[in-house]
């Protein structure tokens, strides 16, 4: 049926976009300007928040929350071992331990009992991941820092969009962060964003993203001369975003609840598709309002690797583009090497990993395609019964 690889996810982009950038381009003004504000605004407004600040990926917007909250050597942040490496890396890059802790497999988000387990004298935060669009348990997840005296970070890459219990995430703990990358709802190309209602928080990271900017000497911008300089008090980087990302975000915003109504409808789709399945996991979380369906990721409840592999393998026979859900972390070369994690530390995390499938759920998919998908993957799964050899690397 395909002649080329149907996609896990594809942008949407219009005339909208070239109508924005062209403004951009011919105002002269390409970095840290009125564009940016005007996205950082647009961002702020749908997150429910007081402050958003634009930084050139969600990998930035994890260090600079980071930083701006103090972590450093010697405190611990405990990170759900099954997501994005970036979610972990934060804290590293900070000189601080990660501790990770076991996903609840049917969210694939941080398990509040693993979480407050994990918890030591050390523990400065946590950082609570809204994995695939699907909002945490926030309630349990900040009664338990708060309990702990713990930051809570809210790594929202997939989450635009989405809320949890009605409260849009990102606003909930601490300080949130954003991606803009071409696989999430919205996309700049590379982007990121640090959300809080924090003000202190706030000026902190508009400081480190910009070198470490710290305002003029005196701080009265009513007295400011050709020849004034800003300060630089503090160790900063230059982690912007460029007017030029921000046109393509501001146009991005306005499809916004367009594009998160179409996944829905995708993610609804497949449910009625496949719900019958019982050798198949279909994502949860309530109402469909809640989650944004950033990924439709499902998992094979029985034949682990080799056969989740073998049926991605006959996926992408039929032209489907497929990938797992994401990695459980702590058996990646870095932190298995430092840490010495082994294949029994965190089970779910790794089964999580050997089991799930992403599926493709893009705007403007049809319910042919999404048939065809359902379709194929019921005929992998007669094809590649549990006990099967399969044709996947189980190494």
């Amino acid at each position: 049926m395909w002649g080329e690889l149907m996609d896990i996810i594809r942008p949407v982009f219009d005339e909208r976009e070239l109508e924005i950038l062209r403004q951009c381009l011919d105002s002269g003004w390409v970095t840290q300007g009125p564009l940016t504000e005007q996205f950082e605004l647009g961002v702020a407004a749908v997150q429910g928040v007081a402050h958003a600040v634009a930084t050139t990926s969600c990998t930035a917007a994890l260090q600079l929350a980071v930083l701006a909250l103090g972590i450093g050597p010697g405190d611990e942040v405990v990170v759900p071992a099954f997501t994005w490496i970036t979610s972990a890396n934060c804290a590293e890059y900070a000189g601080a331990r990660v501790v990770f802790a076991d996903v609840d497999p049917d969210t694939f988000n941080l398990d509040p009992a693993a979480l407050e387990a994990a918890i030591t004298d050390r523990t400065r935060a946590v950082v609570a991941v809204h994995l695939f669009g699907l909002a945490a348990d926030m309630d349990r997840i900040v009664s338990i820092a708060r309990r702990h005296s713990l930051h809570v970070i809210e790594d929202a890459a997939c989450g635009l969009g989405t809320t949890w219990r009605g409260r849009p995430v990102g606003g909930i703990g601490d300080i949130g962060c954003f991606s803009f990358h071409p696989r999430k709802v919205v996309t700049t190309g590379e982007g990121g964003m640090v959300t809080t209602n924090n003000e202190a928080l706030a000026g902190s990271v508009k400081s480190l993203r910009n070198h470490g900017a710290t305002g003029i000497p005196d701080g009265d911008e009513a007295v400011r001369r050709p020849w004034t300089m800003a300060t630089f008090n503090v160790l900063g980087f230059n982690l912007r975003l460029s007017d030029i990302q921000a046109a393509i975000g501001i146009a991005q915003m306005e499809k916004l609840s367009r594009l998160l109504e179409e996944r829905r409808n995708v993610a609804k789709r497949y449910i009625e598709l496949l719900s019958d399945v019982q050798e198949l996991t279909m994502p949860v979380g309530g109402e469909f309002a809640g989650h944004s369906f950033q990924s439709f990721v499902i998992r094979l409840n029985e034949g682990g690797l080799e056969r989740r592999n073998s049926v991605m393998l006959m996926l992408e026979e039929d032209g489907i583009q497929t990938r797992p859900g994401t990695h459980a972390v702590h058996l990646l070369g870095y932190y298995r090497d430092k840490y010495g994690f082994g294949q029994n530390d965190f089970p779910n995390a790794l089964n999580c990993e050997n089991t799930s499938i992403t599926l493709p759920n893009f705007s403007g998919m049809t319910d042919e395609d999404i048939s065809y998908v359902a379709s194929s993957i019921r005929r992998a799964l007669v094809r590649y019964p549990v006990g099967s050899t399969g044709r996947g690397c189980a190494s």
